[in-house]
């Protein structure tokens, strides 16, 4: 299925002559359908081995062991317990980098798989179980399979590609720093930057169909937490105080009219949602203080500007009007997953290769963030998704991400090894 703009037509066409006409693509068909048994293995064994963000252990050891095998250049203990591999090809070129997220979730699977996680760990001063319910097992396989192929066709490669092993992509312990932000900080392009940069994120969509769009893929996400102080007082008496718990509950409801109401949603979507609140101790007590926090999620960087400052300035006036007092902050997880125009047109060929009779389909905008983002505003780069849906189910039926039964059609990861390798391959011979 093509999915090329008509007014990119002549440019796609002449990719597909240079990409799918180059000697290297049957070589590198047979080394990934060679090495498919071995990321089925390592996706498995990473899935019964789970670890939170920023304790990615036993994965960054096991991932630079492998790296080390294909006598890769490999440096450990970036951002934590980041990897990074280098595999200089055999003629000078471009500098390509693929990415893959290691970190699972605090999550207690519910599938019954021979290699279910049974792992746990602490998480905000509780003990939960651990599970890769983002699918980040899957992209450390297919990117290890990736440098498995790309590694056997290195003297025919012309460049260098990067294989970045990334820590935290689902937010770092609190307190700590992680993720794409602090593999920056800590010099990741500092010494070799690539000219684009690639990602791959299972789905639940056809499997081993890839989608993506250009532009916004992936929205921008804030948290944020406001403080209503009152006047405790006793609940029989609510007039000697200032009640926080009223105030609180005017002020949910005056925070949903914002994105509503307020915004200019025809433009781009935006997302407010409060996920907690928290607030006193005792039934007959109206408390000091209560707290709420919730995320914010957009795709234009003026509407998210708007937004945070509409909540700042509603939060302490409807505090004010009862007589109590609001403090608004915000802290940025991710910027919007921006997939570079041109770079996303002249990838079609590669990803349509890729997809074999699964196809590329354009994908709408997601809410969810990613820090893949940050990459994004260093180099140009194209994120896109690759469905693993169970064949026979309905993607309405499949268990989203991050559910406790979500599961991966592990053939589809084929698709997802092939994308890969062909964007770094394609890229590295476009000059």
């Amino acid at each position: 299925m093509r999915f090329c703009l008509p007014f990119v037509l002549t440019l796609c066409a002449f990719h597909s002559q240079l990409a799918l006409a180059t000697d290297v693509k049957p070589a590198l068909e047979r080394e990934i359908t060679t090495v498919m048994p071995k990321v089925i293995a390592w996706r498995r064994d990473l899935h019964q081995h789970p670890e939170l963000s920023n304790r990615e252990f036993r994965t960054s050891k096991m991932v630079a062991g492998e790296l080390k095998k294909l006598g890769l250049e490999v440096q450990t203990g970036i951002a934590h317990t980041g990897v990074v591999a280098v595999l200089k090809g055999g003629k000078p070129g471009p500098v390509v980098a693929l990415r893959a997220d290691m970190d699972a979730l605090p999550v207690t699977e519910q599938v019954d798989l021979p290699f279910a996680s049974k792992a746990k760990a602490e998480f905000n001063g509780q003990q939960v179980g651990v599970m890769h319910a983002c699918g980040h097992d899957a992209h450390v396989a297919m990117l290890l399979g990736a440098a498995t192929a790309l590694t056997s066709l290195q003297k025919e490669l012309k460049g260098t590609v990067i294989f970045i092993f990334q820590p935290a992509e689902e937010g770092a312990p609190a307190g700590e720093e992680g993720g794409a932000a602090l593999m920056l900080k800590q010099g990741l392009f500092s010494k070799l930057k690539p000219d684009a940069i690639f990602g791959v994120h299972v789905w639940p969509g056809p499997s081993g169909q890839l989608q993506v769009k250009e532009e916004g893929i992936m929205a921008a996400a804030d948290s944020f937490e406001i403080k209503v102080k009152g006047v405790q007082v006793h609940g029989s008496s609510p007039w000697r105080g200032v009640d926080p718990v009223a105030v609180t509950g005017q002020l949910i409801t005056a925070l949903h009219q914002i994105p509503a109401r307020q915004l200019d949603v025809t433009k781009a979507p935006a997302v407010m949602s409060i996920g907690q609140v928290h607030g006193g101790v005792r039934w007959n007590i109206i408390p000091d203080e209560v707290t709420l926090g919730g995320t914010v999620r957009t795709f234009d960087p003026q509407m998210r500007e708007q937004l945070l400052s509409k909540m700042k300035h509603t939060a302490e006036h409807v505090a004010a009007a009862s007589g109590a007092t609001a403090e608004f902050s915000q802290h940025g997880f991710a910027a919007v997953t921006w997939n570079d125009v041109k770079l996303t047109q002249w990838a079609m060929p590669s990803l349509e290769w890729a997809g074999r009779d699964a196809g590329v389909a354009p994908i709408k905008p997601i809410t969810a963030s990613e820090d893949f983002s940050f990459y994004q505003q260093q180099v140009p780069g194209v994120f896109f998704f690759l469905g693993i849906a169970e064949p026979g189910v309905s993607v309405e039926k499949t268990a989203p991400n991050h559910s406790p039964f979500f599961k991966i059609h592990e053939p589809a990861m084929e698709n997802g090894v092939r994308a890969l390798t062909a964007l770094a391959v394609d890229f590295l011979q476009k000059t």
